[in-house]
């Protein structure tokens, strides 16, 4: 059976002899080297050229961040995991930007650490709960406002729309912005072509799905 070979950056002597311990129990994976830094993680990932590196961020001199940057730059092939205890959005999204394939929290069960070191070696991403948590959120928080949707639509249309939205007819939207049916109606109309939208229902769906009309 062929072996992943791991690579164990950190600068905590007796956090880094607990992950040899752990790792050399498994079959399937052999530590072969350990860094005190991000420079010695660098240098000993271009040396060695292991499967996974798991890389801790706060260590003195080169941060973990950027020797993943370095290591990922010069070895795509090297699957850098994240292994650290900070889980906030800044630390995460700049391990991603850097490269890693992997970001777990040093709490996390042993389980989920030989499974990122599995999967970093298979060539997928993979995320401690907590942290898919955060990313999740972080997306959710990403989606648009109501007044970031429909950028093709006037301020006119979008009020409109979102009316429309809230099961109002023409009459009723007409009477509430003091327009005339007409208008309101032209109004409608140009909304449904630049939705490309077939008709009301579908329109509301659109609507309401952005945001609008809650």
């Amino acid at each position: 059976m062929e072996r992943i070979t791991v690579l164990v950056a950190d600068d905590n002597a007796d956090f880094r002899a607990g992950l040899l311990t752990l790792l050399s129990a498994i079959d399937d994976i052999s530590v072969v080297g350990e860094a005190a830094d991000g420079t010695d993680a660098v240098t000993g990932a271009a040396r060695l050229q292991p499967d996974v590196v798991l890389m801790d961020i706060n260590m003195p001199g080169l941060d973990g961040i950027e020797a993943t940057r370095r290591i990922t730059a010069a070895t795509p092939h090297i699957g850098v995991v994240v292994l650290t205890m900070f889980e906030d959005d800044d630390s995460v999204f700049a391990a991603l930007r850097a490269g890693a394939r992997g970001y777990v929290l040093k709490g996390a069960l042993r389980a989920q650490i030989v499974r990122a070191v599995r999967s970093a070696a298979e060539g997928e991403a993979v995320f401690g709960p907590a942290v898919a948590r955060r990313i999740a959120d972080y997306f959710s928080r990403m989606r648009p406002t109501p007044a970031d949707a429909f950028p093709q639509l006037t301020d006119r249309e979008r009020e409109i729309l979102s009316l429309v939205a809230q099961h109002l007819t023409n009459p009723e939207i007409a009477r509430r912005l003091s327009l005339s049916e007409k208008t309101v109606r032209n109004n409608v109309s140009n909304i449904f072509t630049k939705l490309q939208v077939a008709g009301r229902a579908e329109a509301i769906i659109r609507a309401r799905d952005a945001g609008l009309g809650r």
